[in-house]
């Protein structure tokens, strides 16, 4: 094991992440109500320039008037990209009216690491000059050939970031990927068109310490595409994934929650390891298989996440 360590920043529940458009009032109050483990209230994509102000206020009043803590559930605010002219009114609005409220700010289509920095910079004076209790966190969208490029040193970018997502449907745009399908696979791509791009995000999550979160799935009629698609990001180390539909937020959380035969597996990994270590001995076995300290990293990851879902009750 390198002497350089990088323990993860700050763990939270993320198995499901609702997207819902900061325009639709009801939309928001619906989210609230759901299962989802992450809400985000979104002032980008979804939004069209003309309701951009609107859906502003929408955030706060719903940061403001939710109690999304108590509904166990993490509220997060997608803001608008550092290229738009509401990019400082979202960070200015939501962290002055409702900085004590909002958990993240999801940053869209993060390219350097100074982009991450403008945002902090501006989230930190504002916590300041408010006095602000709650430590707001940054998120960062990798969804552009420039971000995944300079993915690593993104990931190493200090301060407020605690993971990143990707986005597949901006990436394959800005890598002119021939596709208009959104986080499917792709027919003419012998496998998962997107199995480089995540891996290489996770790598840097967890080399950095930070959460990896799979993007979204276009075609919420198809469960078992979504299904297909989470478990693909899972394989690879995500812990979550979007969901663009209600209908999504149960299928995340199915393929993100360990099984209790996993779970239970995990427990009696540790406890052999510890009868190991009581003997004198580096390793043992468990149903005819040898197990170590690798073992045991494997299996504290497992029990992490199902401690963090029992706590969610």
């Amino acid at each position: 094991m390198s002497h350089t360590l990088n323990p993860l920043r700050r763990q939270r529940l993320q198995r499901s992440e609702l997207a819902v458009p900061a325009s639709n009032p009801t939309m928001i109050e619906k989210a609230a109500e759901s299962d989802a483990d992450y809400v985000f209230l979104d002032l980008e994509d979804a939004v069209a320039p003309p309701e951009k102000e609107g859906a502003r206020k929408n955030a706060v009043a719903a940061l403001n008037d939710i109690d999304w803590a108590a509904k166990g559930k993490t509220v997060s605010v997608r803001i608008n990209g550092l290229d738009t002219h509401y990019m400082y009114r979202d960070v200015v609005d939501v962290m002055e009216q409702a900085g004590d409220r909002v958990h993240t700010l999801l940053v869209p289509k993060v390219g350097v690491p100074a982009d991450l920095y403008m945002v902090e910079a501006m989230v930190n004076q504002i916590d300041q000059g408010r006095g602000l209790e709650t430590r707001v966190g940054l998120e960062a969208l990798i969804e552009t050939a420039l971000g995944m490029a300079n993915v690593e040193p993104i990931a190493q970018f200090g301060g407020r970031l605690e993971a990143l997502h990707f986005g597949v449907a901006d990436f394959a745009a800005s890598m002119h990927a021939r596709t208009v399908n959104i986080g499917g696979l792709n027919p003419d791509y012998p496998g998962d068109q997107w199995h480089a791009a995540i891996a290489r995000m996770v790598t840097a999550c967890r080399a950095y310490g930070l959460r990896a979160i799979d993007g979204p799935f276009g075609d919420f009629s198809d469960p078992d595409g979504y299904k297909d698609g989470a478990r693909r990001a899972a394989a690879l180390g995500c812990e979550g994934k979007w969901a663009i539909h209600p209908s999504q937020v149960a299928l995340a959380n199915e393929v993100f929650s360990p099984p209790e035969a996993e779970v239970t597996k995990a427990r009696h990994i540790i406890e052999e390891l510890r009868k190991a270590e009581a003997e004198g001995r580096g390793a043992a076995s468990l149903d005819g298989k040898m197990i170590d300290a690798a073992s045991e990293r494997m299996a504290d990851n497992v029990i992490a996440v199902a401690d963090a879902i029992a706590a969610k009750g």
